[in-house]
């Protein structure tokens, strides 16, 4: 009987997952799809491969969807989908692995007793993954699930890129720069294995630019150091996120201008960013198409802060063989790009303009010391691969056990 593998990736109000068929340790991508939970796009799309729509529900704004309803609905379309899906693994993403969790792993009590214990660290994004697989578990009890962690991948920094000068207690107990991001930087890294391997073993800079927005310095396809840190407010401005933000001004906010720390938390993660310098969205697309000054200003500040961080970890590196743009805004807004890659011939960069405003896949000159690359990342297969590889690992362990009893 043919088996299939589902990833799940529960975001704050939507989830994504995408259905796999294993054939002999291959996956193949049947579907992939998107449920919408909030605002005034409340629908559930499921597209095949090629990108042809082959199912979609809408509901009302008033109703409310959480994850598991949303699951069990795309559950009861598979159910009479013929063939109907055989599923034998499903592979989650989680924000957050603390310290503990450095690879993937098989979905136990424990395990999700752990990741509940994180839910401090990641408190936007951890609740929700915990929702996804307890919704998932629910509905496939028999099944072999499987945590995939945006952290693991920066578990290979050095101690100087992984601490803060703080009392060393607080770093023993995991006060520290986790990073994330990381299962979009590991597609990545195996995409341009594929496409310029030389480059791949070299040092590379990762932008994964969209909502949520990142930075990874790259050596031989391990993470050495990442924009994001603790929390996801480091680093780059994001939609809604402020980015690298002076912690006296925290204390300032909180100390003399009287707020909790429940409404500076609020103010940081859904009232900054693009959105808070520009007044307009937190689109960047919207941003592009207004006349105002505070949009134009909000998306110079978005670049400048890329600048920023590209020289800060071409230092770390010391040097650089290739940059790499990915995500919503890395990979559709050809301004960004331009604007970021502008006079940084003396980084080793020189753009090739054409290119770039066509979204190709290497957008550098022949003569460029550093190539530059347009590339999407696909978190799902890659959480579709260590699901496969962990359930093989299950399968085989129940082999030997039944041989052994035998």
């Amino acid at each position: 009987m043919t088996q299939n593998v589902v990833t799940l990736n529960a975001g704050s109000s939507s989830l994504k997952f995408a259905l796999y068929q294993l054939d002999d340790q291959a996956l193949h991508l049947l579907e992939v799809g998107l449920a919408e939970m909030k605002g005034t796009e409340r629908h559930i799309s499921v597209r095949d491969r090629l990108g042809e729509v082959l199912h979609q529900e809408h509901w009302v704004a008033g109703e409310t969807l959480f994850h598991a309803d949303a699951l069990l609905r795309v559950m009861h379309w598979w159910q009479a989908a013929v063939p109907k899906p055989n599923i034998v693994a499903a592979g989650h993403r989680v924000v957050h692995g603390g310290v503990e969790f450095s690879h993937p792993v098989a979905v136990t009590n424990a395990v999700m007793l752990k990741l509940r214990s994180l839910v401090p660290l990641a408190p936007l994004h951890q609740p929700h993954n915990i929702a996804g697989i307890e919704g998932a578990r629910e509905a496939w009890p028999d099944v072999a699930h499987v945590a995939c962690f945006d952290t693991s991948f920066h578990r290979t920094h050095p101690f100087v890129n992984d601490v803060f000068a703080l009392p060393r207690r607080f770093y023993k107990e995991g006060v520290r720069r986790y990073g994330f991001h990381g299962l979009s930087y590991e597609s990545v890294v195996g995409r341009l294995r594929d496409v310029a391997p030389m480059h791949a073993a070299g040092r590379v800079v990762v932008a994964h630019l969209g909502n949520g927005a990142s930075m990874c310095a790259i050596r031989n396809g391990q993470s050495v150091a990442s924009s994001l840190s603790f929390g996801t407010l480091d680093g780059l401005a994001m939609g809604t996120r402020c980015g690298q933000l002076d912690p006296a001004v925290v204390l300032y906010l909180i100390q003399d201008r009287g707020m909790s720390a429940q409404a500076v938390s609020d103010m940081l993660h859904h009232e900054s960013g693009l959105l808070g310098l520009s007044g307009v969205s937190h689109d960047m697309r919207e941003l592009e198409a207004s006349n105002t000054l505070e949009a134009a200003e909000a998306i110079e500040y978005f670049v400048s802060r890329i600048r920023y961080e590209l020289g800060g970890l071409a230092a770390e590196l010391k040097g650089l063989d290739a940059v790499v743009f990915c995500g919503g805004i890395g990979q559709n807004a050809w301004r960004i790009r331009e604007s970021v890659l502008q006079d940084q011939e003396w980084l080793g960069i020189e753009l090739d303009r054409t290119a770039n405003r066509e979204s190709a896949q290497l957008i550098s000159t022949e003569r460029s010391a550093v190539r530059v690359f347009v590339m999407p990342s696909d978190e799902e297969a890659t959480i579709a691969r260590h699901t496969v590889a962990i359930f093989d690992r299950a399968v085989a362990g129940a082999n030997v056990s039944r041989a052994v009893s035998a």
